[in-house]
């Protein structure tokens, strides 16, 4: 791969990366609440997810779903519903104020490590059109005269990246926000306004066209 072609790869990933989506606002909200180190986890979900979505894409699933119109459809129900209910999760969630140190004792409980992943791998798996995206993004960047997976690795390992130093960025920012929201009632409009957020999301998703 020349070096040309490659940061030109990388411009453009990062413009995309960069954009806030479900991801990164889950990121934000996790930082906020469990503390910029907790949500790491988060973040290593949802590379995660990029990940298998760009496996899975090399291998022709975004192929087989660009022609299977009800394959496509089934998934993004699913990723739509699953946005949905972590929207209203949000909404309905305590208005629990971040401490100063980073999260409080009682806020832990119940928000383990591997849940926070959990939750960072679903929110980046749930959109079916990641898979055509990555189908439409790699030829762009790959020579077929040049060993097919070498070049895969190089794009996937970049994205991992930047992916992972954009959402720890997100995760940072949500943290640092803390000490704004000493007041349930600050929470409270941040947990609704999160929880709008992804319920837009997921109604988007489920309401668009392939």
């Amino acid at each position: 791969m020349e070096l040309w072609t490659w940061l030109t790869y990388v411009g453009v990933i990062s413009a995309l990366i960069i954009f806030p989506g479900p991801v990164a606002l889950l990121c934000t909200a996790h930082g906020l609440r469990f503390g910029r180190h907790r949500a790491t986890a988060t973040v290593l979900g949802g590379t995660l997810a990029s990940l298998v979505m760009m496996t899975l894409s090399a291998l022709g699933l975004g192929a087989i779903l660009a022609t299977s119109e009800a394959a496509f459809q089934l998934l993004k129900l699913l990723g739509g519903a699953y946005l949905i209910f972590l929207g209203l999760q949000a909404w309905l969630a305590r208005p629990e104020t971040p401490s100063q140190g980073g999260p409080a004792p009682e806020r832990v409980v119940g928000t383990s490590i591997p849940r926070l992943f959990r939750h960072g791998f679903m929110v980046g798996i749930s959109n079916p059109k990641d898979l055509l995206f990555f189908a439409a993004l790699f030829p762009n960047f790959i020579s077929v005269g040049e060993p097919q997976f070498m070049q895969f690795a190089i794009l996937a390992l970049t994205w991992l990246v930047i992916d992972i130093s954009l959402m720890s960025t997100y995760a940072a920012m949500g943290s640092g926000l803390g000490r704004w929201f000493d007041r349930p009632g600050r929470v409270r409009a941040f947990n609704r306004a999160t929880g709008g957020l992804f319920m837009a999301a997921g109604g988007s998703l489920v309401a668009t066209s392939q």
